[in-house]
């Protein structure tokens, strides 16, 4: 019979201080979806900015492709309850979509090929805190994963990140997404385990 000497728990995963609470690290990335996979061309594809009072600007793919592109490795973090560390994306920051549109708007809604939306507070889509990916792991994102382009929040529960992003309309007031309105957490802070409501 194998015996521990006293005070033995066994090993901490490497990562545990970046893992949180009720995750557990997957080395996969599972495909979550609501519906069938939309097949959005680049050709076609195109991301609108909507302001309060309605005004709007809006980029093609290569208009896209021809602003500021940066390089992120980040930890992501699935509401089902997996993490995948540091993963590696390319795109745009959405400082350089909003750099240019006038807003005294707090809040954003944001809309997917699909009919798919979800609501973030404006300031966490600024300063670097997220971006629209078009590349991961060196390739173009696969349409499963929300090609050709998804929004990614990575400091957010991951139904946060939008796939297949086509819009962005900024709001004066809060207004739920889809997952949102069926019970969702309406921030969904992964260290906090906003999972639902009333979390």
């Amino acid at each position: 019979m194998t015996s521990f000497s006293p005070g033995f728990h066994g090993r901490a995963h490497p990562l545990t201080d970046r893992l949180p609470p009720g995750q557990y690290p997957t080395e996969s990335f599972p495909v979550l979806s609501t519906g069938p996979t939309p097949q959005v061309p680049t050709e076609t594809w195109s991301f609108t900015i909507t302001t309060e009072s309605g005004d709007s600007r809006s980029w093609t793919w290569g208009q896209m492709m021809d602003l500021p592109q940066q390089e992120t490795v980040t930890d992501i973090h699935c509401v089902t309850r997996w993490s995948k560390f540091d993963t590696r994306w390319r795109g745009v920051s959405l400082d350089a979509f909003l750099e240019e549109v006038e807003t005294s708007a707090e809040y954003a809604v944001v809309h997917s090929h699909g009919g798919y939306t979800t609501n973030l507070p404006l300031e966490d889509l600024l300063d670097n805190k997220a971006w629209i990916a078009h590349t991961y792991d060196g390739y173009p994102l696969s349409p499963e994963h929300g090609g050709p382009a998804r929004l990614l929040v990575p400091h957010l529960y991951l139904w946060k990140s939008a796939k297949w992003v086509h819009g962005l309309q900024l709001t004066h007031d809060d207004e739920p997404g889809f997952w949102e309105s069926v019970g969702y957490h309406n921030y969904g802070d992964p260290w906090r385990e906003q999972r639902n409501w009333g979390d």
